[in-house]
């Protein structure tokens, strides 16, 4: 009788890295199904990069296990070394060799591999990166979001099992790293690889990731997909980090609804609270709709246009603040007051904290 386990391509189990007795990654664990696009994300010195160097085999592990394909790659005393793991890299800076012709680096690594089979290869991967005619130049007569590509083609060329990017787009502007995100991913899932990204913008975690750790001081907070981080975070850091969003303050009523300023909430996934609790509430700007026919005022203190719409900071009654997510069309004053209606579809609350909470957007 055959085994019919099915091992997921990356698996981390309990993962401990230190470096001089301090722990910067601790007891993490992550499961990578072939053919996802994972992604560690969070702020500076959270551990994300190390424990990118710990899959790579770069550097080994103090504690727990990681497997490629079921395999065993790291484990206390045991690391197989970074060539023999099947894995592609595409750094931060690219590094790419400035003496070598765009086809010379894509098939960098194509070693024993026949010219003719070289040559296929490297000419497929230069047109899905959507770089024909650019196979005779050299890097720096190109744009930094071609060097980008030339550097995914290079990394995909031996067909890895398992694909890392290291922050791969912080070298370029914001516009054309949100396109080349977009794009990215697609070539990934054309090429049925399974890849890990590291980075600390959400907006290219989202835009390319199936999973997303949030990492926060060497542990994953979170792993889930976007939709469940951004409507379903697991703690106040993760409400915090994804996206925008002001907490209020709010009375659990009974075991289903949570009372705040603005009115009553249901309470459903939450957990089970006395009536009576203090709990802070957490508003998304999308969780609050301009309605000018509602009885229910606030005040505009702030505005940012966005282009299609605007995000309305704005003063409720209470004296507490809320955003608001509102089309371009309606622009209103500061000092204006306007109507708004709540379409909460899921709450989400933590028990009180005495400081105002803000997400950093």
């Amino acid at each position: 009788m055959t085994d019919q386990t099915v091992h997921p391509l990356l698996e981390l189990n309990a993962v401990r890295q230190t470096y001089g007795g301090e722990d910067i990654v601790r007891d993490l664990s992550l499961r990578l199904a072939r053919g996802d696009i994972g992604c560690l994300l969070g702020p500076s010195g959270s551990g994300k990069t190390t424990v990118l160097r710990c899959i790579a085999g770069f550097e080994p592990i103090y504690a727990g296990t990681i497997h490629l394909n079921g395999v065993c790659v790291s484990a206390p005393g045991n690391t197989v070394p970074p060539e023999a793991r099947r894995i592609g890299m595409v750094f931060q800076d690219y590094a790419l060799f400035p003496h070598l012709t765009v086809a010379d680096n894509i098939g960098f690594g194509l070693h024993g591999v026949p010219a003719a089979d070289r040559r296929r290869r490297v000419e497929a991967l230069i047109d899905t990166v959507g770089l024909s005619g650019t196979a005779a130049r050299y890097t720096h007569e190109l744009s930094g979001g071609q060097q980008q590509r030339v550097a995914l083609a290079r990394a995909l060329a031996p067909q890895p099992d398992l694909l890392l990017l290291d922050e791969p787009f912080s070298n370029l502007d914001v516009t054309l790293r949100e396109r080349l995100a977009l794009e990215v991913r697609d070539i990934i899932k054309q090429t049925r690889t399974t890849a890990v990204l590291v980075t600390h913008d959400q907006h290219e975690a989202f835009n390319l990731a199936d999973e997303i750790g949030l990492m926060r001081e060497g542990c994953i907070e979170q792993w889930d997909t976007p939709y469940n981080l951004y409507h379903r975070p697991a703690s106040r850091f993760v409400a915090d980090f994804i996206g925008q969003g002001l907490f209020l303050h709010g009375v659990v009523a009974d075991g289903h609804r949570v009372q705040i300023a603005l009115g009553a909430l249901p309470l459903n996934g939450a957990p089970d609270w006395p009536a009576g609790t203090q709990v802070d509430v957490l508003l998304r700007p999308d969780d609050v709709l301009h309605d000018d026919a509602s009885p229910l005022q606030a005040e505009v203190l702030h505005k940012a246009f966005r282009g299609a719409e605007f995000i309305y900071t704005l003063q409720i009654v209470s004296g507490e603040r809320i955003l608001s997510l509102v089309p371009s069309h309606h622009n209103h004053a500061i000092g204006e007051k306007i109507g708004i209606r709540l379409e909460v579809d899921h709450v989400v609350a933590f028990p009180r904290e005495d400081r105002p909470g803000v997400s950093p957007g």
